[in-house]
């Protein structure tokens, strides 16, 4: 399955947003628009679905902090998934979250709305219940997070909860036991990458890291071997092997890569890994040009696997230099005085038009969500 269609209301800086998702989306638009926000509201509903709603809202600060400033008078917060079958576009399932807070106690946030759709249409759950406008309480957690009352719609919250994020920090990666701290199951910023790695099954690890292996031959100058290992108290490592004028290749673990070797092989793995649609924030950072422009078919690739789905936020030319990228596939973040939009590119004719006649989605559309007045004049005081 894929998420084919996501409906926002007053989530963070969108006060309505109705778009449809291809397997492989890119969405683009200024700084401040939204774009991370987008992706976060697919992540959200992974953490309902995982460690329940209360705790989605602590790891954002409550539901005052995702709230739209323009949200108005309109109290509540709204996000709606249709998911489908990547290889007929049919719906098979659309669920739908609305929550605010309670009204005689403003700390504590409540189920509003919760219903879903199963493939016929027809209604799987409908909430409230009398029972449930009755005692608050009940209202405190979905039927998505909880296995006893989900039975008839289990396949949704499988699928959410399969939902992956990666924002590789590579500092994380390098000094993880350094900075400590409470370390995810799911750690989408690099704390728990290594292990990762390691408790793959031996003979997937293998596969995979041949399959890196054969990227970074052609990137990476004079590149001999990647490989796992561990250390004397067991800790998971990384080990790259240079040739050198040395009989012996020189030998380096992961807290000598670089940034752009880092978040790359981060990035390789989780285009391998199984699983439900994969979130990657800015891609393109730390990598050079010539590699960049070489993701978005390897995002198409991976997109294909099985009904595979991939959400890219980016600022790069070079990522959407590719004429290969339908303007269907393109989403854009507009930030205006009433709240963020979020458009298809497709829905504009004249977008169509231009790419129609050869030109990629880098000239037609990066020029114009730049924001009109991106300009640093620093003055250094005296």
């Amino acid at each position: 399955m894929i998420i084919s269609r996501i409906q926002l209301q007053n989530w963070r800086n969108f006060r309505d947003v109705d778009v449809d998702l291809q397997p492989r989306t890119f969405v683009i638009g200024p700084n401040a628009s939204g774009k991370s926000n987008l992706l976060d509201a697919v992540r959200f509903l992974k953490d309902v679905a995982g460690v329940g709603l209360q705790v989605a809202l602590e790891r954002r600060g409550g539901l005052s902090k995702i709230r739209s400033l323009s949200a108005g008078r309109v109290p509540g917060v709204s996000l709606c998934v249709t998911l489908a079958d990547p290889s007929t576009g049919a719906s098979l399932w659309k669920y739908q979250l609305t929550i605010r807070r309670e009204q005689n106690n403003p700390r504590r946030t409540l189920v509003e709305n919760e219903q879903v759709w199963q493939p016929d249409g027809e209604i799987a759950l409908q909430r409230p219940s009398d029972e449930e406008m009755s005692d608050p309480e009940l209202r405190t957690q979905t039927y998505l997070e909880q296995v006893s009352r989900n039975g008839d719609f289990r396949e949704v919250a499988v699928f959410l909860r399969s939902v992956r994020y990666l924002h590789l920090v590579p500092q994380l990666i390098r000094y993880g036991e350094e900075i400590g701290g409470n370390l995810l199951t799911d750690d989408p910023f690099g704390q728990e990458f290594l292990r990762r790695i390691i408790d793959a099954p031996k003979k997937t690890r293998e596969r995979r890291l041949r399959a890196i292996n054969e990227q970074l031959q052609g990137v990476l100058p004079q590149f001999s071997d990647l490989h796992d290992a561990s250390d004397d108290y067991g800790r998971p490592h990384l080990e790259m092997s240079y040739e050198h004028w040395r009989p012996k290749a020189a030998l380096q673990r992961e807290d000598q890569f670089s940034d752009g070797t880092l978040r790359l092989i981060g990035l390789l793995w989780s285009l391998m890994e199984r699983g439900g649609p994969l979130l990657l924030e800015e891609p393109e950072l730390s990598l050079q040009a010539a590699v960049v422009r070489q993701l978005a078919p390897m995002f198409a690739t991976a997109a294909g696997r099985q009904g595979g789905q991939v959400l890219v936020t980016t600022h790069s030319y070079e990522l959407l230099d590719d004429r290969g990228i339908d303007p269907s596939e393109v989403l854009v973040a507009t930030p205006t005085d009433r709240g963020s939009t979020a458009i298809c590119a497709a829905s504009d004719a004249s977008v169509v038009a231009i790419a129609e006649q050869g030109q990629t989605i880098a000239d037609v559309l990066l020029g114009m969500t730049a924001a009109p007045t991106a300009s640093l004049q620093m003055r250094f005081p005296e």
